[in-house]
């Protein structure tokens, strides 16, 4: 407990425990993608357009957990060095549908390997019993912070297992 009895309890606290892995996550993560010239939400950005092409700058930076001016901006470069096209106009609105390149999905593919490697070793003390229990855990957690929880009798979906 605090010194005083009031507040939460660092030690016991869940939330301060998954922002401190979080964080962790988050150094490993950059660490390993800054010798690749990215960041976190560079990759992150990449990542998503590979498995939703055309992705528009709202879309991309709500799913990369940052600005729709920071993510303008990313965008830019990333279209200056060659990884990502958009359209010079839109079709319909504003939108402007973003695309990976061959060399964004080349650079992609170097920077999943090492982000990999970063969660593999995050898993490592964990069996994939304990894994698929964590993943349900943090979904269950995601569900219930943003009020979507499953229809009662409604499956639990779990991802497949990461361990190697």
């Amino acid at each position: 407990m605090s010194q005083d009895g009031a507040g939460i309890d660092l030690e016991t606290s869940l939330g301060y425990l998954l922002k401190e892995a979080s964080s962790a996550l988050r150094v490993a993560m950059e660490a390993a993608l800054r010798p690749l010239g990215m960041t976190v939400t560079h990759y992150s950005c990449l990542e998503l357009l590979s498995q939703r092409p055309g992705l528009s700058n709202s879309e991309l930076a709500r799913g990369a957990f940052v600005t729709r001016q920071s993510m303008n901006v990313l965008l830019q470069a990333l279209e200056r060095d060659g990884y990502v096209t958009r359209p010079e106009e839109a079709r319909v609105g504003k939108v402007l549908p973003t695309r990976l390149t061959p060399l964004g999905r080349q650079r992609l593919e170097v920077a999943t390997a090492a982000v990999r490697a970063v969660e593999l070793r995050m898993l490592r003390g964990m069996t994939p019993d304990q894994q698929a229990q964590a993943f349900d855990a943090l979904r269950s957690m995601v569900r219930s912070l943003r009020g979507d929880e499953p229809e009662v009798g409604e499956p639990e979906v779990s991802e497949p297992e990461v361990s190697e």
